[in-house]
């Protein structure tokens, strides 16, 4: 007879299940940064310019938008605009992940209401995926 499991349910930590859409037009950076987030339990939707962002966004509910700047087609600032002016789903918070790291980019982003900025080239992974667990866990 077998006697009992370990586990009997999934565990479930506070922030998993929390759905992320990842704007992010480095096929690589894009896969690596999906990879390394369901490893830590979010679902994540992963697109490559703005327009598929605003698309997934009227199609679904997300908890975070991790948001490229230099995307094609629509821009990541101008994706921003149609978000935070959408009342269907401009309160998604934004953390933006871009290699644009000049202050008046940095500021523009935060006018449009990002709840933070990463320049990618300063900002290891691991860094990236911690700070995003912080802050879906608040």
């Amino acid at each position: 007879m077998r006697r009992g499991k370990l586990y009997d349910y999934p565990i479930r930590l506070p922030y998993m299940t929390k759905k992320i859409l990842l704007v992010e037009d480095d096929q690589f950076l894009s896969v690596l940064l999906k990879n390394r987030l369901q490893q830590e339990g979010f679902e994540i939707v992963s697109v490559g310019n703005g327009d598929d962002a605003l698309k997934n966004l009227k199609e679904s509910k997300f908890d975070l938008i991790l948001m490229d700047i230099i995307l094609p087609a629509k821009s990541g600032f101008e994706a921003m605009e149609a978000i935070v002016s959408s009342p269907q789903y401009g309160k998604t918070p934004i953390i933006i992940i871009s290699n644009l790291g000049q202050e008046s980019d940095i500021a523009r982003g935060k006018e449009l209401g990002a709840v933070d900025y990463f320049v990618k080239a300063q900002t290891p992974i691991d860094e990236l995926v911690k700070r995003t667990k912080e802050f879906l866990i608040k």
